[in-house]
């Protein structure tokens, strides 16, 4: 299968090093700086180092060059950056099939990538989601991981996941875009919270509620959204939760631990060099929460850290002030 990934960051190289094996694969680069420096060196130097570029990976300067006759176009780009590609991709024309694998509601209109997909791009297209719990620099290094790709046409998931499909990279075919969508998003957001309970040394007992906890957050807004429960207990959203709040390569985790230790937000993104989709995510999830009446106290908490200079013990005391309640998911 040829198939053209948009996206030259981390996922997106990662996501080639691990088909190229097995499909024809094109990389668009965006930055024209960017694409040289990788096509010296057979590296991405930036984003994922230390890593050398097969000879069967192709880049591209536009992305009318990487989808041209493409089987498949997997879009890897920040959630900020998904609009404009969709369109690209709508006004080249007669495009194929499209997976995303971006993360994240869109600022200011606090929409899913498929509520995008279905704005910008012809509706006859088969279109799918691709989120789990999956480091860049793991998928790079070949090491097993397993995702879900989800899409609400069954048969195309069914025949995607199948092709795409590895020994090391396993995929799961699903029919719930929004709960995957919706968890993928989120858990940037509890990663920040986790980061920032380590950062404040509250210990493993604090951690592990605050992520069972925000699984609560993430399910109750995904189910008011038309989530499937089962998703948010599987590899989209508990594995993804998990691994985003423990592991040391989560970007958003090293955000929150940065706003602990009493780091400014914009030298902790100056240090990153990665989009840590975590940050813009916490203020669209609480604007929709608002708007549609669901609980969401520890969001809530990462936004005030963030865009409302409060500091993390006062946000951390006010949680701990709230009354008890039932334990609940809805």
């Amino acid at each position: 299968m040829k198939i053209a990934v948009l996206g030259a960051g981390a996922w997106g190289t990662a996501l080639c090093l691990s088909l190229a094996a097995r499909h024809e694969v094109t990389l668009w680069v965006r930055s024209a700086n960017q694409l040289s420096e990788m096509s010296a060196s057979r590296q991405n130097r930036r984003y994922l180092p230390d890593f050398a570029l097969p000879g069967a990976i192709v880049l591209a300067d536009s992305v009318s060059a990487a989808i041209n006759r493409c089987d498949l176009i997997l879009v890897a780009v920040p959630s900020a950056g998904l609009r404009n590609v969709f369109q690209e991709i709508a006004q080249i024309g007669n495009p194929t099939a499209v997976i995303w694998a971006s993360k994240g509601f869109e600022a200011k209109t606090a929409k899913l990538p498929h509520q995008i997909a279905d704005e910008e791009l012809p509706a006859a297209i088969p279109c799918g989601v691709l989120s789990g719990p999956s480091f860049a620099q793991e998928v790079a290094r070949n090491l097993p991981a397993a995702v879900t790709l989800a899409s609400n046409n069954a048969s195309f998931c069914r025949d995607m996941a199948a092709q795409l499909h590895s020994p090391r990279l396993r995929i799961y075919a699903s029919d719930d875009v929004i709960g995957v969508e919706v968890a993928g998003a989120v858990k940037n957001v509890m990663a920040i919270a986790a980061g920032i309970c380590d950062g404040m040394g509250l210990g493993h007992n604090a951690r592990a509620a605050l992520i069972a906890r925000g699984l609560a957050e993430i399910t109750r807004l995904g189910m008011k959204l038309g989530g499937k429960l089962e998703t948010f207990i599987g590899l989209a959203g508990a594995g993804d939760l998990i691994l985003t709040c423990t592991g040391d390569l989560s970007r958003n985790r090293q955000v929150g631990l940065g706003l602990a230790h009493g780091e400014p937000l914009a030298a902790i993104l100056e240090r990153l060099g990665h989009v840590a989709e975590g940050v813009s995510t916490a203020r669209e999830v609480m604007r929709l929460a608002d708007d549609i009446d669901v609980d969401m106290p520890l969001t809530r908490a990462v936004c005030q850290i963030l865009h409302e200079a409060i500091p993390p013990k006062d946000a951390l005391e006010e949680l701990l002030r709230r009354d008890p309640k039932t334990e609940s998911y809805s």
